[in-house]
């Protein structure tokens, strides 16, 4: 139990820094893995030289005392580690791979000792090996799945990360305490971890420029507002390198990619924006183009409510909380004049919202003369990405042109009739992405790499 608690709350630990994609996924679970695979030959090991019960239970107790520490130590360790690593943008796979391998790779060994240990234990006779180790794989599976359940659907979002880690952590302490309670060292472990309770939580992750004026642990992510001191906020998500929404009082003019994203819809009556995150875009059309219908979709419930509370985001305007595809999808009947694609969590984008088989329903979803517009973001004066979009969506749509706005932000637009004399010729030589095959996180970890090795000569 304490493992895979330890496996989710580690995942949601790194995503202010390193965000949640597969990789980060893919990092923490093959580190836990290999941590798991050498802590039971160690156990194997151990069990045969110690076979009691005791030293077993002092095992546990340090990993129970090891996974308390993990959140303590996790902050000042992984601001430098990010620090470190934008310096030579070394992207998500490197950073995570570190920070799970210093973080919980050691607990998550002790805990990989406890089985092999209690089975030397268990069995007292060979005709009865297979029943006893068939229970106690029985009774471990059974914990895996409640320390997984138990992280993602109760504690995280009610106590939040670290309080997660100190919830696993003392109920580990109290059954290793059990075992050597005549030691009072032992039995003071699980209450000075229950006292780590009463520590404040305070700011997550403590901002570059301006000041947090609010964050959350959604359901999804990791969520904070920072406001500048000219009054100018912005919405950052999970490892903040990217700015999903943002506030300028007295307009709802950007003066970045926003404004491109309702430029380069044209004049539409009817508008889909998938990945409304605070409301930047909505309330641009909601204010510039008041007649037009808009019907935003945002994934996560807080992010609308952030948008109301801090972003200007008109409460009259009713946002779809669904996931993107899907709500296209479930919607056969429905057209818009101009769908906006803007559901990426930077820098690595949904592999299922750049398919051939994702544009193909966007166009079923259009008018005749309807447009999609796709927000491109990517690594300074790196373009694979956007050459692989293009390539995959001039498979859907007649037309496809470009609109560089930024240096890391390219706007994509496809459709049967493009006008607009900001749009330019696209750029040639993608591959087509699929739902099959869509190796989107590989793709932008390799330019990031690309882009520190030119930016390191």
């Amino acid at each position: 139990m304490a493992s895979l608690g330890a496996e989710i709350a580690g995942v949601r630990l790194l995503a202010p820094y390193f965000g949640a994609s597969t990789v980060v996924w893919a990092n923490t679970i093959g580190v836990v893995l290999v941590a798991l695979s050498i802590g039971y030959w160690l156990g194997g090991r151990a069990a045969d030289r110690r076979p009691r019960a005791e030293p077993l239970c002092w095992v546990a107790l340090a990993a129970a005392a090891l996974l308390a520490a993990v959140p303590f130590v996790a902050r000042p360790l992984l601001d430098a580690g990010v620090s470190a690593l934008d310096a030579v943008s070394a992207g998500a796979f490197i950073g995570s791979l570190l920070a799970v391998l210093v973080l919980i790779a050691l607990p998550v060994l002790l805990l990989g000792m406890v089985t092999p240990w209690a089975l030397r234990l268990a069995i007292v006779g060979v005709e009865e090996a297979g029943t006893v180790a068939g229970r106690l794989y029985a009774t471990s599976t059974a914990g895996s799945l409640v320390g997984t359940l138990l992280a993602a659907l109760l504690l995280i979002p009610a106590i939040g990360t670290r309080r997660t880690f100190l919830t696993f952590a003392i109920l580990l302490a109290i059954v290793a305490a059990v075992g050597i309670r005549s030691n009072r060292r032992a039995v003071a472990v699980p209450v000075l971890i229950a006292a780590l309770f009463a520590l404040p939580v305070g700011t997550i992750k403590p901002a570059n420029d301006g000041r947090v004026v609010f964050e959350e642990e959604t359901e999804y992510q990791y969520a904070r507002v920072i406001q500048e001191p000219n009054g100018d906020r912005r919405l950052e998500l999970n490892e903040g390198h990217a700015v999903h929404s943002l506030y300028r009082p007295g307009t709802v003019l950007t003066g970045d990619y926003w404004d491109a994203m309702y430029t380069d819809a044209g004049t539409p009556r009817s508008v889909a924006i998938l990945g409304n995150a605070a409301g930047t875009t909505a309330r641009e059309f909601h204010v510039l183009r008041p007649r037009t219908k808009l019907d935003p979709v945002e994934i996560d419930p807080a992010l609308t409510a952030i948008g109301y509370r801090w972003f200007g985001l008109p409460r009259s305007i009713h946002v779809h909380h669904e996931d993107a595809r899907p709500f296209l999808r479930r919607r056969p009947n429905s057209r818009w004049d101009a769908i906006l694609v803007d559901a990426y969590r930077q820098p690595y984008i949904p592999f299922y919202l750049v398919t051939k088989e994702f544009f193909q329903l966007v166009r079923d979803r259009l008018t005749p003369n309807g447009r999609v517009v796709v927000n491109v973001g990517h690594p300074e004066k790196e373009n694979a990405l956007e050459k692989e979009i293009t390539a995959t969506m001039a498979t859907v749509f007649p037309e496809v042109r470009r609109d560089p706005v930024t240096p890391t932000n390219t706007v994509v637009v496809g459709g049967s009739k493009l006008s607009g004399a900001q749009l330019q010729p696209p750029l040639t030589g993608g591959s087509v992405y699929t739902d099959d095959r869509a190796p989107v996180e590989w793709l932008i970890d390799r330019s990031l790499v690309q882009y520190a090795a030119e930016d390191s000569r």
